[in-house]
């Protein structure tokens, strides 16, 4: 929010002595942040002159310069009453009041200080300004010319102009909507220096009886709407100086006089005006959801097709504006207006919010009403404007004044007078709490020890015991808050379970993967490129409220999502060997329509309430995901390199899971987003915890992705609880191993992890089964395969003997027959 000082001391009478800087400061500690300090720069003598002649000069370049001989009074003029200045704009005549900057003038637009020089055949003793040699908006190509009766030669144009006006550049934070408004930050800098505040806002507001005919269908959406109506309007009547350099100041362009007015209001107190050409509407005015489909052409000349979830200004033509955003191009105010209907109305915060972040259509009234806007306004708003239209554009207002609707009652808010004292360690006295919040406009009540408070209808954001707090400090000071440090409870250091996580990450950067970060943000459109069928648990989202997005409404179910994201985003930088990892929670709702309360912090809620909270909340299992493309060994002077394959993705599990001591067994898959073939389910004792392999091409195609990209995802909280240091910790004998080794001859399309499932059970006796040799060759048989495993073989309270050995081996010969196997001789 650009403030312009001037205009804020209007409003509050600031002792002289207070700087802007100083200002800047106080209202910095009243939580309206200083962005900056903007000013025009110039110094030095920038004068208004009159032109006593003219002569045009065709030069051989051809461009003809204008040779003009200036008063510019008589502390500024030569001996013979003028100065003369070579000029190449052409929009002045003989008699116009100009801005002329003398010799020493600095303009900073420009970069550097004028000086007399000769050019063109003269020497030109100064310069007249444009408005962007001033650094105002304006046309560059003429110079500026004033009102002939706006001042005579020789007066200080930086003063005539604003130029020495100084701005507050402030960052207004969501939760203060009402700071977006000269009303708003008059009201905190008159309570920061405990002055009176001269409300604008105050406005008497006159009519009888019903104005033009209006109807609310969506009340909900537009719970207050206001409207009357200014006929006679002149429309070639132009915007008075000071209200276009204020409007511009504060960051706007002046368009025309009734355009103006209606942002001027909204500048001054907060309230977004629309104004309808009367002429063009087309019976009463309805308010009502949009008809899915329907198209409105709005002020930008955007066609648009509305939605079912957009509000509308209509008339019985259809929709007129895309309520509290933008309005219709069909009633807009044009330069033949006469008869205006001005309009003022309550939107709720959501629904414009949604509706500007759908339509790309962001706007200084969207950004008000989002952030909150004052409901009791919209008929001291139009009142506002309608003395402004007749006052200045000589409209007459019409007596009837419609206003459909009231704002709801704000309930109170009740806390303890002595809470702020405990939240901020100061001693503040009752009498401090109740001036404090009664300034921030609260209707205070005090009963002992207990206040209840009816916040302001401007201030959206106060709504428990400890928003009054923060008010109340704001006031008492937050420099005045002691800074003393928490002493650490004790603890025991990380868990084990954030142990192992963290010794996952060290095995994943081992192996080569590089960690990102991701949004855990995902939309249909993720889950569509994924290939993920209708009927997927993993296209079952957590909504959220109010996305930074609205193509990626709510919290992912996969990492993938964002790490596929990722990848395009580093091969499309010229990456060409891209391997990296993330580690994070998805978010799995229990049901669709889980719904958790929101309590408020005044107390601890209690345990029933805890538990049907925690009910609502999504499953929020941390997994572990990795994506990789290109080369897994670099093609170097040792060798040709290898592309990262589905073996490379499905070895980076087993090494996770063997750094936990957790067995987990592999075993062929069809899941999306994977590659039908070489997509491998990760098994931990009989459930499947993820999957590995290579991706779908299809997938690749709607990522953009080149060949053979590959990628895994487990639950790593899953495997982590399959720890034996996170769950029961196995059985371990002190009596000697034996060792055994088995070669079979399978079917080629008998995966070797069923064989090797097998042997595993196939008796009490062997402790592990270890694949270390595949062979397909002469001495097998086409169609066949041979197996070579490494069994080893153990008693928990014995030594083998030569008995158990063998049947052990036999019972596992057996077991691997039930695939079809056969020992190998």
């Amino acid at each position: 929010m650009r403030v312009p000082v001037e205009w804020l001391r209007e409003l509050v009478k600031l002792p002289e002595d207070v700087t802007t800087e100083e200002l800047a400061a106080r209202l910095t500690q009243f939580d309206l942040k200083l962005e900056e300090i903007i000013s025009s720069g110039i110094s030095g003598p920038l004068v208004v002159g009159r032109v006593l002649s003219l002569v045009k000069e065709p030069q051989k370049n051809g461009k003809t310069i204008n040779w003009c001989r200036v008063d510019v009074g008589p502390e500024h003029n030569d001996a013979d009453g003028a100065r003369g200045i070579v000029c190449g704009a052409h929009n002045f005549v003989e008699g116009d009041l100009v801005v002329v900057s003398l010799p020493g003038t600095v303009l900073p637009a420009l970069g550097f200080e004028i000086t007399a020089r000769k050019t063109y055949g003269h020497v030109s003793d100064g310069m007249i300004c444009s408005s962007a040699e001033l650094g105002l908006p304006g046309d560059a190509s003429g110079i500026i010319v004033l009102d002939a009766d706006s001042a005579t030669p020789g007066d200080d144009a930086i003063a005539l102009l604003g130029l020495g006006d100084e701005i507050l550049d402030l960052e207004v934070n969501p939760d203060r909507g009402y700071a977006l408004s000269m009303r708003g930050v008059g009201r905190d800098t008159a309570l920061a220096y405990e002055l009176e505040f001269a409300d604008p806002a105050n406005i008497e507001v006159t009519g009888t009886g019903e104005g033009y005919p209006i109807r609310v269908e969506d009340a909900e959406a537009c719970p207050v709407f206001a409207a009357r109506a200014v006929t006679g309007f002149d429309p070639t009547r132009p915007t008075p100086p000071w209200m276009a350099k204020r409007i511009e100041q504060a960051g706007m362009r002046s368009i025309s006089l009734a355009v103006d007015v209606t942002n001027y209001v909204m500048l001054e107190i907060g309230h977004p005006i629309h104004g309808f050409d009367l002429s063009s509407l087309r019976g009463p005015i309805v308010v009502r959801r949009a008809t899915e489909g329907e198209k409105l052409t709005t002020l930008d000349g955007v066609v648009r097709t509305l939605s079912a979830d957009d509000t509308v200004v209509t008339d019985d033509r259809g929709p007129i504006s895309l309520a509290g955003v933008m309005g219709g191009a069909e009633t807009e105010l044009s330069d033949t207006t006469t008869d205006i209907l001005i309009e003022a109305a309550h939107w709720k915060a959501p629904m414009i919010a949604r509706t500007a972040r759908l339509h790309k259509l962001p706007s200084e009234a969207s950004k008000r009403y989002e952030r909150g806007v004052d409901p009791e306004l919209p008929a001291r708003a139009t009142q506002r404007v309608a003395d402004l239209l007749a006052e200045l554009g000589g409209g007459t207002i019409e007596a009837g004044l419609t206003v459909v609707g009231s704002p709801a009652p704000r309930p109170a808010v009740e806390m303890s007078v002595h809470l702020p004292t405990r939240v901020s360690g100061v001693d503040i006295d009752p009498a401090t709490v109740v001036e404090a919040l009664e300034g921030n406009g609260c209707e205070v009540a005090l009963d002992h020890e207990s206040l209840a408070a009816t916040p302001p209808s401007w201030r959206f954001d106060l709504n428990d015991p400890n928003d009054l707090v923060e008010e109340v400090l704001r006031v008492v000071g937050y420099d005045q808050v002691p800074s003393v440090v928490p002493v650490a409870p004790a603890g025991r250091g990380l868990t084990t379970a954030q142990k192992l996580r963290r010794r996952v990450g060290n095995v994943l950067a081992g192996d080569g993967l590089i960690e990102v970060k991701t949004f855990p943000f995902a939309g249909a459109a993720d889950f569509d490129r994924l290939g993920l069928p209708a009927d997927d648990l993993r296209r079952r989202q957590v909504l959220l409220e109010n996305p930074l997005s609205a193509e990626e409404p709510g919290m992912t179910t996969t990492l993938l999502t964002g790490l596929l994201r990722s990848l395009v985003l580093n091969l499309g930088r010229g990456h060409a060997d891209v391997h990296i990892t993330e580690t994070g929670r998805v978010f799995l709702p229990k049901s669709d329509d889980a719904e958790a309360p929101i309590y408020g912090v005044d107390r601890r809620p209690t345990d029933d309430e805890i538990a049907v909270f925690e009910a609502a909340l999504p499953d929020q299992p941390h997994h572990v995901g990795l994506v990789m493309s290109g080369e897994r060994v670099r093609t170097g002077w040792a060798g040709p390199g290898r592309r990262a394959t589905w073996a490379d993705a499905v070895a980076i599990v087993q090494h996770v899971a063997d750094e936990l001591h957790v067995d987990v067994e592999v075993q062929q898959a069809h899941v999306m987003p994977w590659h039908p073939g070489r997509c491998a389910a990760i098994v931990v004792a009989g459930v499947v915890i993820g999957h590995a392999g290579e991706l779908h091409p299809r997938v690749l195609k709607a990522y953009g992705l080149p060949a053979r990209v590959v990628a895994a995802e487990i639950d790593l909280d899953a495997l982590i609880a399959a720890s034996p240091e996170i769950g029961p910790r196995p059985d371990f004998s002190s009596f000697p191993v034996a060792k055994e080794d088995l070669a079979l001859i399978v079917d080629d399309e008998v995966p070797a992890a069923s064989v090797q499932r097998v042997l595993a059970g196939a008796s009490a006796l062997i402790e592990s089964v270890r694949l270390f040799d595949v062979y397909s060759g002469d001495q097998v048989p086409d169609g066949k395969k041979s197996l070579a495993f490494a069994l080893r073989l153990r008693a928990p309270d014995r030594t083998l003997t030569d008995d158990d050995i063998k049947g052990a081996r036999e019972a596992a010969v057996a077991a691997a027959g039930s695939l079809g196997a056969a020992l190998r001789v």
